[in-house]
């Protein structure tokens, strides 16, 4: 099992072939090596989860289709963009707001136009050439890092969060800790806080030059008014989404200390954990194909013509590590991990998180963060039973980690994005991103520990 590992982390490492395709190792070669059998790891590449994946995908293609999207980013940019700063702010909370429902990648995808279309008004404008490059950077790498920070907040906003939640409920099936409101009250500070320092950071870095920068509004507003009313089929996905939210929310009894809000999940009765999170997002997705259109007749709100553009590739790359964890549990690799790792038994918490979020960091800008993540997890789990550390608190710091590619354009799909506008260096990315790496650890590190008091005591 260390060595199906090892090889396929050096594939995944190398980019010697397709992401998806080093995926497929563990299917053939766990059997083959007798570790598990095919029904066994077969089902590591559809478990349940992958279907929360797949219900907030087809979401998210529903309010692309229908341009929910735009009609948000526009509303905040009509009333926030007057000058570079509060600009900036608008893009990276729009944003924000919609990568914490729809993917990063096509978040970034959504929004670039209109973040292009800003930089086409600013060069309008009778500033100097320096100031119209140092705007048209800060907005794109706002907008790529706001869409991975924006990611960290829930279950569904990237899919190393989902790596995460699979491999923890395999490994701690009693635990009952973790569902989609638990994750968001742990993530969602951490998430805030990092969106602060990016926007702080861009500000400082890029805009020092550009503070007296006034803009016409007139752009925003009038695009926003050229989408017109919002249509019926706007409002029906608007509000497909926000039952959504509230039914992730809402499925388990949550606590506000003062009072105690009884979760749906109760009026199942003894059937109530056959129901997951991923049951609420396909049975919301299949509303969206079922649903017809009002202004185009015989269409439905989503076509399976959408549908066809799930990323498989994703798919495979979040089952591989799924498998992954799976063989190192039942092979023994992770009792062994953890009877080697003995050492860290006596060590400090600081030190353990902090350690562990620095080199998970420095992996991510070099591989996918799904896949850096998907091999780290299964090591935490061993640190854990060693250290007797709560399991969240050392495993949702590296999962929030994982997404804090902030420096090299291959490091996350947004940044790969952005950076193809021709717009940026690569020094720029580097200098920024590097500023918001180091904000970023030291944020993760000291919540974990905060969280650590107020939470487990």
């Amino acid at each position: 099992m260390a060595a199906v590992t090892l090889w396929v982390a050096i594939w995944w490492l190398t980019e010697a072939t397709d992401l998806a395709v080093t995926a497929l190792l563990p299917f053939i070669l766990m059997p083959t090596l007798g570790i598990a059998d095919s029904q066994t790891v077969a089902a590591q590449y559809m478990d349940q989860t992958i279907f929360l994946f797949i219900g907030g995908v087809l979401l998210a293609f529903a309010i692309e289709r229908w341009n929910l999207h735009q009609r948000i980013a526009l509303s905040i940019l009509s009333k926030l963009g007057a000058n570079p700063a509060t600009m900036l702010g608008a893009v990276m909370v729009a944003t924000f707001f919609i990568s914490m429902w729809v993917s990063n990648t096509a978040t970034v995808m959504m929004m670039l136009s209109a973040v292009l279309g800003i930089i086409v008004q600013v060069e309008k404008h009778d500033i100097s050439v320096a100031q119209k490059n140092a705007i048209a950077k800060v907005m794109l790498l706002g907008l790529a890092y706001s869409a991975s920070i924006g990611g960290m907040s829930t279950l569904v906003g990237t899919a190393t969060n989902l790596a995460f939640y699979k491999i923890y409920l395999d490994a701690y099936k009693d635990a009952g800790d973790m569902n989609f409101f638990s994750w968001f009250v742990l993530a969602f500070p951490v998430a805030l806080m990092l969106l602060a320092a990016a926007f702080f950071i861009l500000k400082f870095t890029f805009l020092r030059h550009a503070k007296n920068v006034v803009f016409d509004r007139s752009y925003f507003v009038v695009s926003l008014r050229q989408l017109g009313k919002m249509a019926f089929e706007e409002k029906v996905v608007f509000a497909v989404f926000v039952i959504t939210a509230y039914l992730w929310f809402s499925r388990r009894d949550i606590d506000f200390g003062s009072f105690h809000l009884k979760g749906w999940g109760r009026l199942l009765g003894t059937q109530a954990s056959f129901i997951t999170d991923s049951t609420v997002a396909i049975v919301m997705a299949i509303l969206l194909f079922l649903i017809p259109s009002k202004n185009e007749k015989g269409k439905m709100l989503l076509s399976w013509e959408e549908g066809k553009k799930l990323p498989i590739g994703i798919i495979l790359l979040l089952g591989s590590g799924f498998a992954l964890a799976k063989g190192c549990d039942q092979s023994g690799l992770s009792t062994w991990l953890a009877q080697e790792l003995l050492f860290l038994k006596d060590a400090s918490p600081l030190f353990v998180i902090a350690g562990m979020c620095v080199i998970i960091c420095v992996i991510s800008e070099l591989a996918s963060n799904v896949a850096c993540i998907q091999l780290v997890l299964p090591i935490l789990i061993a640190i854990q039973k060693v250290t007797g550390m709560p399991p969240l608190m050392l495993m949702v710091p590296a999962t929030l980690a994982a997404s804090l590619g902030f420096m090299l354009p291959v490091a996350t799909p947004p940044n790969t994005i952005v950076f193809g506008s021709g717009r940026l260096r690569v020094a720029d990315m580097r200098n920024a991103g590097l500023l918001l790496n180091i904000a970023g650890i030291v944020i993760i590190t000291v919540a974990s520990l905060i969280i650590r008091v107020f939470v487990w005591g």
